[in-house]
């Protein structure tokens, strides 16, 4: 009782922050950047007064304007690369003496070199893992410090998908004594899981940089989300001057509270370090109590519960803001796919920012973690094969220690598509990485996704590579599930990628075959880069794979539930109602053709689905109406006059289609059960744009430069209603502490930056991005388009 008296009070008196909490401390402002190759920019003495102060985390690709003659070409969406500089001037505190100093970097791409007062600490080729370096014995303490960072993204093309230059992650400074704990080595596993009882396994690994030898006891204290105690146990043992040791810890709980994506329960796992009576450091850990379980019999299993992943791939970038990885812009995400009805997200195809897991952890969406796009052999000219054979281990490693105690991080994926995927070399490379993985993390199935050998192989070339897997990925080719089991009755399938037009089809073969466990659609949300792929064409042009040639303007993706935006598609509601997810009624209309004909469409694209009852110059002319809908039947009315009606369900595929002459008015929906009607859904023809009106997700946001407001930007006629057809230019204006961050369309053709003010309108719609200030206050944020009245919203800035 005595002790941990002292330990609060100690905690307020501020004793323990040094050791324990400031041990990492965010190392994001104070920044400069300089676009180019600067020689000699590493150097202490260099002078970098005049390069533009920044905040991290940066992307400078997405401020800058798509070009057809860009390297990058359209994986990289056009936009621009090259080299860039970053320099931070600090002061070492004399309380750093005789610790152990880390700088860890949450990513930067590409290949990154960094140095301290002109020493250089190393390079990661690798953009998307997190890496550390010791500056400790190169600290002036009487003189400031130099860190410089050489960002090289020059050799091009490298990505099949937009990756954004820079340090576009978070920077963090560690600051620990000499017996510490050794960097992520904290971890926590559920071993066993019921209604009773809990049993968990704690690990660290301590590390004394001491010359004498030391006692050290590790205590873990684990609490509720109520901050209840639910669990202790602890450890002593002596470590010899220089050496580290692991700790493994059991500790049980009582009625516990287990994480599903329905109840994301999280407890608090703090980890103490006393030494000689007194606490050196402590490090807590968000902990999700959860088991996993896969097998051809019942398929995937969540806490001892079949359960089917409804899933979506999404990429590295946030819209309009590039892969700046603000860690709002990475809840946000998450949140959307979350009320979009997924359950489940595949990280496409790198590991994500940390914040985005962080957000999945609170939100209870499943995640498959994926580590690469491909392996030896290359896809593109300077792609990551260049640096496979010397690099994989490290960041595998990388990605696996980073994530492996988050509770949504279901499966480790060791890569996508690889071009081995045939060949025996394949099969050794595929063992190896999963190996690793289960050596670093046994609780989890390994899966990598894998596609088919063309039409001169057989599919079972692929065998050798999936025997290598827990769970085997099926990139589109999900159509060899019934042949393969009947060969390999024990494989655990899962369809990894989808096309967009197979929604029914797969969501009946997951529903049906208890050992396929879930589809992953491509993709969950539109994104920068691999342009032009989900395009549809006109009647006159055949369609063209967006692999052939260029999109030029395309600079995106537009095969997504939710557009770059974060706006609902329709498709997306279709899903939810196949995957009965919530809801029940939608309508949308198929974008006429100028000519009347079909549109050409790929698989990654079916034709375009607009929610909308305005087609001006189209009256009279028949439009197609898609209703989906779960109920038993529907109606459909327009301007209260029927229609016609037609049953609906699985046997339609949750789906009726209506032809329907164009005139003004209102479309209605009505969805039908046991002969009555009981759910609408209408579409209403607008007016002409009149107003503009803005929304902010968030009105209250934290100082400090790092938090971000979304503001849909409307145009809207004079009954409220939006005007889909609406491209007015709109110019935004910020008085107060804050400033715009980016303007967003969903438009994947348009020219305009990111950064442009004022930027127009798309289908009635625009997405600004405000960022906060170093201050607190109050913000006005104003739109304004000619001959349309301005809109106003108002957020204030906390502490």
């Amino acid at each position: 009782m005595i002790k941990h008296f002292l330990f609060i009070l100690c905690i307020f008196a501020g004793l323990y922050p040094p050791c324990a909490r400031a041990a990492e401390r965010p190392w994001d402002t104070g920044w400069r950047f300089h676009p180019g190759d600067v020689p000699g920019a590493q150097a202490a003495a260099f002078a970098d007064a005049d390069w533009r102060a920044i905040q991290l985390p940066h992307d400078w690709g997405i401020e800058g304007k798509t070009n057809p003659d860009e390297p990058a070409a359209g994986g990289g969406g056009f936009f621009p690369t090259g080299i860039g500089w970053y320099r931070k001037i600090f002061t070492a505190a004399s309380s750093w003496g005789g610790k152990l100093v880390w700088i860890e970097f949450d990513g930067v791409y590409r290949h990154s070199e960094v140095w301290i007062n002109g020493i250089s600490l190393g390079v990661r080729p690798n953009g998307f893992v997190p890496f550390r370096y010791e500056i400790s014995a190169h600290l002036a303490f009487d003189h400031p410090n130099v860190i410089a960072v050489r960002v090289d993204n020059s050799a091009q093309p490298n990505s099949r998908y937009y990756t954004g230059s820079g340090i576009n992650r978070h920077v963090r400074l560690r600051i620990v004594d000499p017996l510490h704990f050794e960097p992520d080595s904290l971890v926590v596993v559920t071993d066993q899981l019921s209604a009773e009882s809990a049993r968990l396994t704690v690990n660290a690994t301590l590390v004394n940089s001491m010359e004498r030898g030391a006692s050290a006891t590790v205590q873990v204290h684990l609490t509720d989300h109520q901050g209840h105690p639910a669990g202790t146990a602890s450890d002593t043992r002596l470590l010899d001057a220089g050496a580290s040791r692991p700790f493994a810890l059991e500790l049980s709980v009582a009625k516990p509270h287990a994480w599903s994506p329905d109840t994301p329960a999280l407890y608090t796992a703090s980890f103490e370090l006393i030494s000689e009576g007194k606490l050196i450091e402590r490090a807590d850990i968000p902990v999700g109590l959860r088991t996993i379980r896969v097998s051809s019999a019942t398929g995937f299993e969540l806490n001892g519960t079949p359960l089917k992943l409804l899933g979506g791939n999404v990429h590295d970038d946030n819209g309009p803001l590039g892969t700046a990885a603000f860690d709002r812009a990475e809840e946000r995400r998450a949140e959307l796919l979350k009320a979009s009805g997924f359950n489940a997200v595949r990280t496409a195809h790198n590991p994500p920012a940390p914040a985005f897991l962080a957000a999945c952890d609170r939100l209870g969406l499943l995640v498959i973690d994926e580590a690469f796009d491909g392996w030896k052999k290359k896809k593109l000219a300077q792609d990551y094969s260049r640096d496979f054979d010397v690099w994989w281990q490290r960041d595998l490693d990388a990605m696996i220690l980073r994530d492996r105690n988050h509770p949504s991080v279901v499966m480790w994926d060791i890569g996508n598509e690889p071009y081995e995927r045939g060949s025996p070399s394949g099969a050794i490379i595929a063992h190896s990485l999963a190996d690793r993985a289960r050596m670093l993390d046994p609780s989890r199935p390994v899966t990598a996704a894998i596609n088919g050998l063309g039409k001169t192989r057989p599919w079972s070339g692929v065998d050798p590579v999936m025997a290598a897997l827990d769970v085997a990925g099926y990139n589109y080719e999900l159509a060899h599930h019934t042949d393969d089991h009947a060969r390999l009755p024990g494989r655990v399938m899962m369809v990894s990628e989808s096309y967009q037009t197979d929604i029914f089809a797969d969501r009946a073969v997951v529903h049906d075959a208890p050992y396929v466990i879930g589809d992953f659609v491509w993709s969950a949300m539109d994104y920068l880069g691999e342009a032009g792929i989900g395009r549809v064409f006109p009647p006159d042009e055949p369609v063209r794979p967006h692999w052939e040639g260029s999109h030029f303007p395309w600079h995106g993706a537009a095969t997504g539930d939710i557009d770059l935006t974060g706006f609902r598609k329709p498709g997306s509601h279709y899903r939810a109602i196949v995957w009965d997810r919530g809801e029940k009624l939608y309508a949308a209309v198929r974008m006429p053709t100028a000519d009347g004909r079909p549109w050409n469409v790929s698989l990654w694209a079916p034709p375009p689905l607009l929610a909308s009852w305005t087609w001006p110059g189209d009256e009279n002319r028949e439009l197609a109406v898609e209703v989906f809908s779960g109920h038993e039947a529907v109606r459909l009315y327009l301007n209260e006059q029927l229609i016609g009606e037609q049953p609906t369900g699985e046997a339609t595929e949750f789906k009726a289609v209506f032809r329907v002459s164009y005139a003004r008015g209102i479309l209605r929906a009505v969805g039908i059960d046991r002969g009555h009607e009981t759910e609408t859904f209408q579409l209403e023809t607008a007016g002409r744009p009149t107003r503009l009106r803005l929304t902010a997700d968030r009105t209250l946001v934290q100082a400090g430069g790092e938090d971000l407001s979304f503001l849909t930007l409307e145009v809207l006629d004079a009954t409220g209603q939006t005007v889909p057809d609406a491209t007015n230019a709109i110019e935004y204006t910020v008085s107060g502490p804050a400033k715009i961050a980016a303007i967003g369309s969903a438009d994947l053709m348009s020219t305009e930056t990111y950064r442009a003010n004022p930027r127009h309108a798309f289908r009635g719609r625009s997405l600004l991005v405000i960022r906060t200030g170093v201050a607190t206050g109050d913000i006005t944020v104003t739109a304004t388009s000619p001959r349309l009245s301005s809109a106003t919203a108002q957020l204030h800035s906390v502490p």
